[in-house]
């Protein structure tokens, strides 16, 4: 018959309608129903009724722990009232070397005597070059440039705000525990047992059986596996 399926579609629409005010007033007592974290998260679910409209920006959606954006450098924790710690980058240059279209530049910072100084004097990303591939993180041999979750980098002023600085890169390890806590949680089970095998070789020598040698937990087997699907 014609006009069924637009009968149909009528019906959902009017369904979606009535669940909609519904579900307004199941959270009327729960702090309700828009603006509430709760709310939004089951909005967004399988168990969602009615309208399902996120109202952004006062309403965010998490982003999973593999989002991955802007890269950012890992630093120690930093001391009561500092804002970093101890930098991990060694400013070695590799994450620029096999950066794609270039967009990271490093000075390396030197000693009083005038030779190298292990860590970066400054160090720039422009994000409106950055593809966001991955590539720094996955080469950087010390673990120390991360991907961020943060999104929101539109500005008015691309001179300034789209050229980060080392100020604004730097960021302490506990913000990367906080955003990816499976992957931080790999990577410290790897670079634990590396430090078991260096004290293992040291105390037993060159000669020593590598059968003998620490082995990966079970449970650092499982961080292992995961940072392997990660890329």
């Amino acid at each position: 018959m014609y006009g069924l399926g637009i009968l149909k579609g009528m019906a959902i629409t009017m369904k979606h309608f009535v669940d909609s005010y519904l579900d307004d007033i199941f959270w009327a007592a729960r702090g309700g129903r828009y603006y509430n974290d709760e709310a939004l998260k089951v909005r967004q679910g399988l168990k969602g009724r009615g309208v399902k409209t996120v109202f952004y920006p006062e309403e965010k959606l998490s982003v999973p722990e593999r989002f991955r954006f802007v890269p950012f450098l890992v630093t120690e924790d930093p001391p009561p009232g500092q804002k970093w710690g101890k930098d991990w980058c060694t400013s070695c240059g590799i994450c620029a070397k096999v950066c794609p279209p270039q967009c990271i530049w490093i000075e390396r910072g030197v000693q009083p005597n005038g030779r190298p100084k292990p860590e970066p004097n400054e160090f720039y990303i422009d994000i409106d070059i950055c593809m966001n591939c991955g590539f720094c993180m996955e080469f950087c041999p010390f673990d120390a440039i991360k991907l961020d979750h943060d999104y929101e980098l539109a500005s008015y002023d691309r001179t300034t705000a789209h050229i980060h600085d080392k100020e604004r890169l730097s960021k302490p390890l506990s913000y990367w525990r906080e955003i990816a806590p499976q992957k931080a949680a790999a990577e410290a089970a790897i670079r634990d047992h590396v430090e078991d095998l260096k004290a293992w070789k040291k105390e037993h020598g060159r000669d020593a059986d590598p059968a003998d040698a620490p082995q990966l937990s079970e449970e650092h087997t499982k961080q292992l596996f995961y940072r392997g699907e990660y890329y």
